[in-house]
């Protein structure tokens, strides 16, 4: 059997998990659940052991993951963009690209990473930008032509988790200095050139604070930018990486709540005693079918994140099917997740409509499942060209009369 190595101890996850409504009904950011994850190497898990990391695989973070989001799902998701970040660079790292490398460093120093990519209606999320990617140019020494040294950023992003805390952010723009050749600029800027507006009062996951992040000519140095790229759909090994890791993440945090969900579900049928039959509810025939169909989702769920996970770590040949299985997983987990918490609701008694009572605030931190890319018309669509091919393009100046060839 493999073993999977673990950072996170019961005793860390049971003094996380004792504070996730405090912030929750406070709307703060846990700054003292990053600590001690922190303190226990978490942020480093990703990092390469020789890079000063735990060098933990994409599907032992996935576990990692479940466990994390069933005792605080606003943590788990916060935590999630820093393990993206350098998820992503710890990939391109083991496949010899060494473009990220600098941000495995920073991380194994102690630097917090967020992701700035996601902006107010733009439906093309990462393939094309509203913000502004300005090259700064000087003329060297010895040399009368100036040259690209950095680039600074204009814009806004949304949903910048981790805001109040990140010291690094991953973000990307478009620069449009030779309009025959636009291209993406994707580099790391600091907080110097940007602003956090206190914005997130949200239904739920509150304690994410994933205030939207104002980049104001924040700049970031030449060394620091890690991909150009034409706006529009590419192959780049990047872009395979940010999806497979940010997806199979995502789905962790999600399929990590509804694990807990039916935890509840199962002590509350236990404790509640039904006046009518004097048993408890566990007893109850409708009661465990509805817990049953549960576990059985959250069985099906948990098997599809660690096994594509697992098949990213060992590079399994999926071909032109990676994408559409990655955007595939995301909208199953996230509804499967949402089913399953659903199902605990209805079995939970009105209790559990208490504004304080754990369930209710799990079923409010798993709608936002939702709002995450890829949603499910872009998934939707990325399958039906995988299966079906390019939308056929209608002529509408063909004869309708006319015999066919």
């Amino acid at each position: 059997m493999r073993e999977h190595r673990t950072l996170l101890t019961d005793e860390l996850l049971a003094a996380i998990h004792e504070r996730a409504p405090v912030h929750d009904a406070e709307n703060t950011f846990p700054d003292q659940d990053l600590a001690e994850l922190a303190a226990a190497g978490y942020l480093r898990a990703l990092v390469p052991e020789r890079l000063g990391g735990a060098g933990l695989t994409l599907e032992e973070i996935a576990r990692e993951q479940l466990r994390l989001a069933a005792a605080s799902p606003a943590t788990a998701l916060a935590v999630n963009m820093h393990l993206v970040v350098t998820g992503v660079a710890a990939h391109l790292h083991r496949h010899g690209d060494g473009s990220t490398d600098f941000i495995l460093q920073e991380a194994a120093a102690g630097e917090v990473f967020a992701f700035g990519n996601s902006e107010a209606g733009n439906d093309l999320v990462m393939f094309d930008s509203a913000t502004i990617a300005e090259p700064v140019r000087e003329t060297q020494e010895g040399s009368d032509e100036a040259v690209v040294v950095g680039y600074r950023y204009t814009g806004t992003k949304i949903f910048t988790s981790l805001a109040p805390v990140w010291t690094r952010l991953a973000t990307f723009g478009r620069d449009d200095s030779d309009p025959d050749a636009p291209v993406l600029v994707h580099g790391v800027v600091g907080r110097k050139g940007t602003r956090t507006k206190d914005d997130w009062n949200t239904l739920g996951m509150r304690a994410t604070q994933s205030c939207s992040t104002v980049l104001d000519g924040a700049f970031t140095p030449i060394g620091n930018v890690y991909r150009r790229l034409a706006p529009g759909p590419n192959a780049d090994s990047f872009t395979f990486a940010l999806f497979a890791t940010f997806e199979i993440l995502l789905a962790a945090v999600y399929t990590g709540i509804a694990g807990r969900a039916i935890e509840l579900g199962v002590a509350a049928a236990r404790r509640r005693t039904s006046r009518r039959t004097g048993l408890t509810y566990d007893a109850d025939p409708d009661i465990r079918w509805k817990l049953a169909e549960a576990a059985m989702e959250q069985d099906g769920a948990v098997l599809q994140v660690l096994a594509l996970a697992r098949d990213v770590d060992e590079d399994a040949d999926h071909g032109a099917r990676w994408f559409a299985q990655l955007v595939g997983l995301k909208v199953r987990a996230i509804e499967s997740a949402r089913r399953v918490v659903d199902l605990v609701l209805r079995v939970s008694g009105g209790g559990s409509y208490t504004a304080t009572s754990e369930i209710a605030r799990i079923y409010r931190d798993v709608l936002a499942g939702i709002f995450h890319p890829s949603d499910e018309e872009s998934a939707h669509s990325t399958i039906a060209t995988l299966i079906l091919g390019p939308v056929p393009v209608i002529d509408d100046d063909a004869d309708d009369d006319a015999p066919p060839a």
